[in-house]
C-alpha cells in the first residue's frame, strides 16, 4: 500500500500521510465494505483515492493536450543494459505529477483509461495522451547517448 501511495504522490512523507488517512477512512467506513472485492482491493482503492486527492490539493499539473514538448531525436541512442528497477523508479519520480499519476495508475495499478479518467476527473483522451507523453519522457530519461555510454563504463 505504501509503495502505491509513493508511486502516485512521488513523496514518502506524503505517502505516509495518505496511508494514515486511508486506514482511518477504512476503519470509519468498515460497515460499508460489501465484500464485492477482496478487502485488500477495497483498501487499495481507498489509498489510491486518497493519494489522488493529495495530488489535487497540490494542484496536479496535467500538460494541456495542445501543448507539446521536445524529445531529442538522436539516431545513435539505446537503452543502457544495466537498467535497474531503482533507475526506472528514480526516472518515474522525475516525471511531472500528471504524467506520473496516469503512468502509475495504468501500468502499475492496472486501471484502464476510462477508470483513470473517472479517478482524475479528466477525459479518456487526456488520460491516453498523458500516458503516451509519460512513456516518451520516461524513455528520454532512460535513454543514454551512445557517446556518453562509452564514457560511463
Amino acid at each position: 500500500m505504501f509503495n502505491t501511495a509513493v508511486r502516485i504522490t512521488g513523496q514518502a512523507d506524503e505517502a505516509e500521510d495518505v496511508l494514515q488517512e486511508a486506514f482511518i477512512s477504512a476503519f470509519r467506513n468498515l460497515a460499508e465494505y460489501r465484500g464485492d472485492a477482496s478487502f485488500g482491493s477495497w483498501l487499495k482503492r481507498i489509498v489510491i483515492n486518497k493519494a489522488i486527492n493529495t495530488l489535487k490539493k497540490r494542484k496536479l499539473d496535467l500538460v494541456p493536450e495542445d501543448e507539446t514538448f521536445d524529445v531529442a531525436e538522436e539516431p545513435e541512442t539505446h537503452y543502457k543494459p544495466e537498467l535497474t528497477v531503482e533507475r526506472v523508479r528514480a526516472a518515474i519520480m522525475q516525471l511531472p505529477d500528471g504524467y506520473r499519476a496516469v503512468l502509475s495508475l495504468y501500468l502499475l495499478e492496472g486501471y484502464d483509461h476510462q477508470e483513470i479518467a473517472g479517478i482524475l476527473q479528466i477525459t479518456e483522451s487526456t488520460s491516453k495522451s498523458q500516458l503516451n507523453r509519460a512513456k516518451s519522457k520516461l524513455k528520454q530519461l532512460l535513454t543514454v547517448n551512445t557517446s556518453d555510454y562509452g564514457k560511463q563504463n
